[in-house]
């Protein structure tokens, strides 16, 4: 975004009694480039400036200045969770009628805004973008890598569009939605006692909110294991072995689910695991902690894995779903996020990552439905 520069030649040149063309000369430029910078439409070199001042008897300083950035409120996603330095840099983007802010968690995440106050739950922002872009955001939160795809060729449809996905564990993604902080939730929450993928704890999390669960695709939870296998770990049973150490998901998060369920299966107690207390949020954290050689194994889906080239002892299929409200679902951004999920380019593209496509873009259940 850029800055706006303030231009005051035009009053200082009328309170010396200077017109156009004696300043000009006094500068020594053309009454043409005068009458550019003035209105705005040029700005001066360092020495047009500076020629400037000294015709004017001033500092450079009083003839041009930036504006200040505007600022705006926002609402601090999950603030609970964040101990946030100021200035701090975040994701921006308006869902219904509050700007949330999400605090960028790596070096590399894009930015469009920057804390500088912060009260409780409210934050004071500077935009490092066009705040008019901000109007047309979609905030979508979930774990799976595959909402960054999805994000960059609904863009190419959307120029105007600005995408923020924020990588959240399941459960945590489906109480910002209910928080109003998304616009859609990714989830792959497995109920053990039922065998259903997402539905119950939509119901739990979303309790009388108008929701479609559309499914994204398929894809296998399991192990990721440091390449080449060096521990021969074959199940979960082999994480009790000496010398192996593990990292682990947070609470709420899908994998931790199925990895605490295979546990309980084999009788086998956390504690007795290296490395169980050691949680990391996202997929893609766990695969680098296990390529880099900072544990042996760690909870993670085989499309992840298989892009860090980790071996991987899968455990379990299941069913990533996009929790939509139904108040956006007509939108026209989310009506081709959707159907994004049933094109040929997009299907591909998700099956050379290691996803199964048959059912992405099917309509699960709604719920709420009035």
């Amino acid at each position: 975004m850029g800055t706006q520069l303030i231009v005051r030649v035009r009053e200082r040149r009328r309170s010396c009694g200077l017109s156009q063309q004696q300043l000009a000369e006094r500068a020594g430029i053309s009454r043409q480039t005068l009458v550019a910078i003035e209105a705005g439409r040029l700005t001066p070199s360092v020495a047009v400036a500076l020629r400037l001042a000294r015709a004017l008897g001033c500092a450079v300083e009083e003839l041009f200045s930036f504006a200040e950035p505007p600022l705006l409120e926002a609402q601090l996603a999950l603030s609970e969770r964040w101990t946030v330095p100021i200035p701090s840099r975040v994701r921006l983007g308006r869902v219904g009628e509050t700007f949330v802010a999400w605090p960028v968690r790596d070096d590399t995440g894009e930015a469009e805004g920057m804390i500088r106050e912060r009260a409780g739950e409210r934050v004071t922002v500077e935009p490092l973008v066009d705040p008019a872009t901000l109007e047309r955001s979609l905030v979508l939160a979930g774990c799976d890598p595959a909402l960054a795809m999805l994000a960059a060729h609904l863009k190419r449809w959307h120029r105007d569009l600005r995408v923020v996905w924020v990588s959240l564990g399941s459960r945590t993604a489906l109480q910002a939605l209910a928080r109003g902080w998304v616009h859609i939730a990714g989830t792959h929450l497995w109920d053990p006692d039922t065998g259903e993928f997402n539905l119950s704890e939509v119901r739990r999390q979303l309790v009388g909110r108008p929701v479609a669960v559309v499914t994204l695709s398929r894809w296998v939870e399991g192990l990721g294991l440091a390449p080449g296998n060096p521990k021969r770990i074959r199940s979960v049973g082999d994480l009790v072995k000496p010398g192996v150490s593990i990292v682990n998901r947070e609470l709420g998060s899908g994998s931790r689910i199925v990895l605490d369920r295979f546990l309980a299966q084999e009788a086998i107690e956390p504690a007795m695991l290296r490395g169980y207390e050691r949680e990391l949020a996202g997929h893609r954290a766990v695969a680098e902690a296990v390529a880099n050689g900072l544990a042996d194994a760690g909870p993670i889906v085989y499309p992840v894995a298989r892009a860090h080239g980790l071996d991987f002892v899968p455990l379990l299929e299941e069913r990533y779903d996009l929790v939509v409200p139904l108040s956006v679902l007509d939108w026209s951004p989310v009506r081709d996020l959707l159907e994004l999920l049933t094109s040929r380019p997009v299907r591909r593209e998700l099956e050379a990552s290691g996803y199964a496509v048959q059912e992405s873009g099917t309509i699960v259940a709604t719920f709420g439905q009035r």
